[in-house]
């Protein structure tokens, strides 16, 4: 899935990464002849890739960033009570990822634009991934609510620890 870079950095070994709008890490090195970005090489170089899209293989698997942190959550929905709108395609804004837990019953997850649909259960649960089509349908009696996820410093501080990266929901 195609994705802008909006910042640069290094890893632990002083190597460029690319900072994606996702909020996932990717290496940018310049490695002729096996891989040539010569602008990787200076600060100018980088600035001027800013917004320039990268190909993100994180999002393709449905990975949420491990450093991102909860910061609200959906009341409990159940196939009377979830509304029309979660029906239909909807997406999360820009660096907001979503996870889908299904507390009793099955779910229909859907992400046309990915080719995505899958059943989700107790044992199964979805991510959503921003900016994204996707739309739910419930299978029979359900109980779910959806849990959202955003860069630790953005907006007020958040207490909880760093999730770790769950299953894929494919």
């Amino acid at each position: 899935m195609e994705r802008p870079i909006i910042a640069f950095g290094h890893d632990s070994e002083g190597e460029p990464i690319a900072i994606l709008n996702c909020g996932h890490p990717q290496h940018v090195r310049h490695n002729p002849p096996f891989i040539n970005r010569p602008w990787v090489t200076s600060e100018e170089g980088r600035n001027g890739m800013i917004g320039q899209m990268l190909n993100c293989i994180r999002c393709d698997k449905f990975e949420l960033p491990g450093n991102f942190v909860p910061y609200k959550r959906t009341s409990v929905f159940t196939e009377e009570s979830l509304p029309l709108g979660l029906r239909k395609d909807h997406s999360t804004k820009t660096g907001v990822w979503g996870k889908i837990v299904v507390e009793e019953g099955r779910l229909r997850y859907r992400v046309g634009p990915l080719g995505v649909d899958v059943e989700l259960s107790p044992d199964n649960g979805g991510i959503v991934i921003p900016e994204v089509l996707h739309s739910v349908e419930p299978l029979g009696p359900v109980r779910f609510f959806v849990e959202f996820y955003r860069a630790p410093d953005e907006g007020a501080p958040v207490s909880a620890a760093s999730p770790t990266s769950p299953a894929s929901p494919v």
